[in-house]
């Protein structure tokens, strides 16, 4: 897609020379010959870069920068003025601008700077948007030779441009298996925007997607680019597509063909560049059976099928995962890992672990906070994987029914302070016994404390 640069200049003189510089470049440009359209443009086609003029009738060129500022902080605005002065340029850029030029304009300044300004916008954007997920730091761990396969499948699929279709079930790492193929693409330099298909409402999936333009529906109040759009010359994750609608299928079977789609209330086709990798945890070819899912969107995703096996069938991986996860813990959180016996070893090992590579890093996470530091016998293990029925008299005392009843977060802070008071007492109120006898830092069980609302005195 070819930028969109909007002129904001009451002289339509400097308009049609700006035009003429820029498209010779392969720029679309827009115009707007006073603030307040200029601030209309903007809302309704989303240009990914400014020139505006200081001087103006009626609203004038900074407060027009401001506006900009205020609802749109990432798109990239140029001031020029033919009555520049250092006051001006200095306020300009301190108000938000990319750069201040005065007239006559340079044309070959106006092409450097419109370059690095779109870089500069194209850069914003990717951060904002990288900001908003939450990837799972863990990366595919394992050498079993299950994961062994998968990881060497994984590497020669990553640097195609091939579409990609993952299987497997819950917690066993599709979107970690996603994000490794992305990272070993020609795509890695731009963004990989992942969708959750099973989490947004059938009513603003197309939204989500495909983005809406003002008024599209009573709460489109300004232009939103979708996920398509973002994800432009990068990769775009499908995750949980089984759980999407017949409809929803329908219109992206198509968008998919043709990577050209009209944005929510819009009538302009967009066109696009992205490699689509799916996930689902279903068997698709039932779904199809069943009616759920359409035969010709299963086959145009299925372009390589990949299977993450569950973590029962790569046993052998259990023992590095669970060590990864208790020195990525132990970083974290200021803890000292605690040590397994070779008895709990292998009864971790005989566990089917039905949540797979998901619940044994939360299993993980649960020991180093219960035994940091310490040693941690078979009869420690919790009742699941034990097979056994826990009695009062066992080393993990029983878990409060106020406690189970919680979510883990709470339920985990709720432990925290209960263990800490009482521990703190066995000590007699002395910070330093505490800390050594827990195996904590003195200075992370001092911010621990004061978090749990603890006093010391």
């Amino acid at each position: 897609m070819a930028a969109k640069i909007l002129v904001i200049d009451d002289e339509e003189a400097i308009r049609l020379s700006l035009r003429g510089i820029l498209e010779d470049e392969g720029y679309e440009v827009l115009e707007a010959g006073s603030a307040e359209e200029g601030l209309a443009v903007v809302d309704s086609a989303a240009p990914d870069l400014v020139f505006l003029d200081i001087w103006l009738p009626g609203m004038d060129g900074l407060a027009a920068l401001a506006s900009l500022q205020a609802a749109h902080p990432k798109l990239p605005v140029i001031i020029i003025s033919g009555h520049g002065t250092i006051e001006t340029a200095v306020a300009a850029i301190r108000q938000g601008a990319y750069d201040f030029i005065e007239k006559p304009l340079s044309l070959d300044k106006i092409v450097i700077i419109a370059a690095r300004a779109l870089e500069a916008g194209a850069l914003r954007r990717e951060n904002a948007l990288l900001k908003t997920f939450q990837p799972d730091e863990d990366q595919l761990v394992g050498q079993s030779p299950a994961m062994t396969e998968f990881k060497e499948m994984l590497r020669r699929v990553a640097p195609t441009d091939a579409w990609v279709l993952l299987t497997g079930e819950n917690g066993t790492g599709k979107e970690l298996a996603a994000r490794a193929l992305h990272a070993g693409s020609r795509r890695a330099s731009a963004p990989m925007v992942a969708v959750n298909c099973a989490a947004i409402p059938e009513d603003l999936i197309e939204s989500e997607l495909f983005g809406h333009e003002k008024g599209a529906f009573t709460s489109a109040e300004g232009t939103r680019i979708g996920r398509f759009e973002l994800a432009h010359k990068g990769t775009l994750f499908l995750d949980e597509i089984g759980d999407m609608s017949l409809r929803t299928q329908a219109k992206i079977l198509r968008i998919l063909q043709e990577q050209c789609f009209e944005r929510v209330g819009g009538t302009r086709s967009i066109k696009v560049n992205v490699r689509v990798i799916a996930a689902t945890n279903k068997n698709l070819e039932e779904a199809i059976a069943e009616g759920t899912f359409r035969e010709d969107l299963y086959y145009r995703l299925r372009v390589v099928p990949l299977h993450l096996p569950p973590l029962r069938e790569r046993i052998g991986d259990v023992r590095p995962l669970l060590e990864t996860f208790l020195q990525r813990q132990s970083v974290a959180h200021g803890i000292i890992p605690p040590r397994f016996t070779e008895e709990a070893l292998q009864m971790l090992e005989a566990y089917s672990w039905p949540g797979n590579v998901r619940e044994l890093r939360n299993f993980a996470e649960r020991m180093g906070i219960l035994f940091s530091g310490r040693v941690i016998e078979s009869s420690a293990l919790p009742q699941e994987i034990t097979g056994r029925q826990q009695t009062q008299a066992a080393t993990q005392p029983q878990v409060e029914d106020s406690l189970l009843r919680q979510d883990f977060k709470t339920a985990r802070a709720m432990f925290e302070s209960r263990y800490l008071t009482a521990r703190l007492h066995e000590c007699g109120g002395n910070i330093t016994r505490l800390a050594e006898s827990i195996g904590l830092e003195r200075s992370y069980l001092h911010r621990k404390l004061k978090a749990c609302g603890i006093k010391t005195e």
